[in-house]
């Protein structure tokens, strides 16, 4: 049997362009300068941020830094585009702001350590900006209040907890600030602190058990004390409005969202604080909608199917969408809900166009039915299959453009993409199942969706490779381990292989959402950590592994991989790590073509030889 060849009839060209077409990750628009904005884009070859002229379109680069960007800040009054300046993409480092204008990166406060991020904000009005540094010592969110020239106070620490902690959020005149805090859940699930920012007295905690209520936005009306959250306490994500001086809650008429499947997250207010922009979504697709504190009404806004990346609320009223598809970079468009028009004011650079996704539905352990996304390649099967496997896992695969998975398509695979037990978007339940035992029902999801594309004759059962990217690296050796009959092949990224390690080694913010996860440290639940851990399983795997791994990487440690592959090498089981030069993941496109490339030509060598 040979390898399947690339369907375009030519070479490799037509997928290395995809990766090679330019792209939006994130769009933000000054809400106190409408005309200056901020993307992160991969057009110069690695992902920066680029200062965005909204009425032009122009992009004008204000970042080099030489691993890429992956998160950066425009503050409200789009004076300065905020970032972490790391070590060769490692996560911890000092914020530094460059002018939107352009020009020379500077430190926020040179005198604090360097250090993980987990929150940076700026206050609507722009007097106050907050951080919270994460380290050994716990989670501390520093404040400061800043002059119009940039000039800023010193720093003072408003919050300290050890638990999870993320934030924060500042009220529209700074003088409050609320926090994400999982303290006293024993697990990952969030509810909001509100803090003074001037005492740091705690003024209110709303805290629900078994629920999970994360802070989105204080009203951006001045005055106007109310915060909107996200609740699943129903089961499903609902949006509340919540006053922190009264304890006054309001949510959606049970009456208005019947017709609503999913889930109603909220994004953002309207400038007067009368409404709220929700997004829908249900079986990883995504709907806009708008919510009237006025009368309780839910009214969808009209634009065409698309998959949400972002989305804000304009001072007119329009709302800027990033949206995408599996078939077409990210663009931004500018939606108005009045009329329904809705036009392009930013698009990607042309890729040939990639294969449609379709979502199926398929059975798994317990009873449990997962949704998935199928793409194929043309021609009947059975066909060679990839099983990818995504990151999170508190995240969900949704129907976006993605380079590496149409290139598995032209050449010849079919491709299932699993949003596996612990994704969101599902509700609670699915989402909160595998707390505790990680791996067992994700493994039993991603196995079922292999025999599921063998019984439906899309895939050949001889030829069957699964793979995936950061916790989808994770499921990936774990499947190979513990269910070894299955796969041909498995190739991993940024994986993790050994949770005690990852716990000895990783970033604070991640050592503490692995607790959250387990209900407790590797030395508190030995069993559970061991149990969970692709090492364990290392002598039944038969397939022929590709690793490919950072050397700096904070969130999924060199240490943990390099033990898993000396324990596979012991049992003289075929393993190749590829590592390279940056942290969890790489921003720079050639380097992701070369990844793309070398993952093909992995699985196709395999499949050349066991035919």
């Amino acid at each position: 049997m040979t390898p399947p060849a690339a369907t375009d009839g030519t070479d490799d060209t037509r997928w290395a362009e995809r990766f090679r077409a330019w792209t939006v990750s994130g769009a933000t628009v000054a809400s106190g300068a409408p005309t200056r904005g901020m993307v992160l884009s991969n057009r110069p070859g690695r992902t920066q941020a680029h200062a965005w002229h909204v009425d032009t379109g122009e992009l004008r680069p204000l970042t080099d830094r030489p691993t890429g960007l992956a998160l950066a800040f425009l503050d409200p009054k789009g004076r300065w585009v905020t970032y972490l300046d790391d070590r060769g993409g490692d996560e911890v480092g000092v914020l530094v702001r460059v002018p939107w204008t352009g020009g020379a990166a500077e430190p926020w406060h040179p005198d604090l350590d360097p250090a993980a991020l987990a929150g940076f904000a700026t206050s609507l009005d722009g007097t106050t900006i907050g951080h919270t540094a994460a380290s050994r010592d716990g989670f501390a969110c520093h404040v400061a209040h800043v002059d119009d020239d940039g000039t800023t106070t010193e720093p003072q620490v408003r919050f300290q907890e050890t638990a999870l902690s993320i934030g924060p959020l500042l009220s529209a005149d700074g003088t409050t600030l609320v926090m994400a805090t999982a303290a006293g859940s024993g697990s990952i699930d969030l509810h909001p602190v509100v803090v003074d920012v001037e005492s740091g007295e705690r003024i209110a905690e709303l805290a629900v058990s078994d629920a999970r209520i994360r802070p989105i936005a204080w009203s951006p009306v001045r005055d106007d004390g109310r915060l909107l959250l996200s609740s699943d306490q129903s089961g499903f994500a609902l949006p509340v409005v919540w006053d922190p001086a009264t304890g006054d809650r309001t949510e959606p008429d049970p009456d208005a969202t019947a017709r609503l499947d999913g889930e109603l997250l909220p994004r953002a207010w309207w400038p007067d604080a009368g409404s709220v922009l929700l997004e829908q979504v249900s079986e990883a697709t995504t709907r806009l909608h708008r919510w009237s504190l006025t009368d309780g009404s839910v009214t969808a806004l009209g634009h065409e199917p698309m998959t949400v990346g972002g989305a804000d609320v304009l001072d007119d009223g329009r709302v800027v969408v990033q949206a995408g598809d599996s078939t077409h970079p990210a663009r931004v468009l500018m939606l108005d809900p009045a009329s329904g028009d809705a036009h392009d004011v930013l698009k990607g650079g042309d890729a040939p166009a990639g294969s449609r996704w379709r979502s199926v539905r398929y059975p798994s352990s317990d009873d449990s039915v997962i949704q998935a996304w199928l793409a194929t390649p043309h021609g009947d099967g059975p066909h060679p299959a990839v099983v990818d496997v995504h990151g999170g896992p508190t995240t969900a695969q949704f129907d976006t453009w993605s380079p590496r998975i149409q290139a598995w398509v032209d050449r010849g695979f079919a491709v299932l993409s699993i949003n596996y037990r612990g994704s969101t978007t599902f509700g609670r339940a699915f989402e909160a199942s595998i707390r505790g035992e990680l791996g067992r029902r994700e493994a039993d999801d991603v196995a079922a969706g292999r025999d599921w594309l063998v019984d439906q004759g899309i895939a050949d059962p001889a030829r069957v490779v699964v793979t995936g990217w950061s916790y989808g690296g994770y499921l990936t050796l774990l499947c190979l381990g513990r269910s070894p009959d299955r796969w041909v092949a498995g190739v991993a990224g940024i994986a993790i292989a050994d949770w005690v390690l990852m716990y000895e080694d990783q970033v604070e913010t991640l050592r503490q959402y692995q607790v959250g996860l387990f209900g407790g440290t590797p030395e508190e639940l030995p069993e559970q950590h061991a149990a969970s851990s692709p090492i364990t399983y290392a002598e039944a795997v038969r397939a022929p592994v590709l690793v490919i791994q950072g050397r700096n990487d904070a969130r999924c440690p060199a240490r943990q991989l390099e033990a898993y592959e000396d324990r596979m090498r012991s049992f003289d089981k075929e393993i190749r790590v590829d590592w390279f030069d940056a942290g969890h993941g790489s921003y720079d496109v050639e380097l992701q073509i070369e990844h793309q490339r070398d993952a093909m030509e992995f699985v196709e060598g395999v499949l050349a030889r066991t035919s």
